[in-house]
């Protein structure tokens, strides 16, 4: 089991993978928008997302766990 986590807090303004999804190693998953910039967050490995631990429109703390994957 892997997690993918912010870099730095920010605001979710796109989650771009569902429960059930494959997803790559480097993939965009969520798109942060954190001091005024929009900041792709990918995958750090490849797998399955599991959970989805935020929602477009939440704040986030840096090192939050934002996705699960198994």
């Amino acid at each position: 089991m892997s997690e993918i986590t912010a870099p730095m807090g920010g605001k979710v303004i796109d989650v771009k993978v569902n429960v059930g999804d494959s997803v790559d190693e480097d993939m965009e998953v969520i798109i942060l928008e954190a001091m005024k910039m929009e900041l792709p967050v990918v995958a750090t490995a490849s797998g399955k997302v599991k959970e989805i631990k935020c929602k477009k429109g939440d704040a986030v703390e840096a090192d939050a766990v934002l996705i699960i994957l198994e």
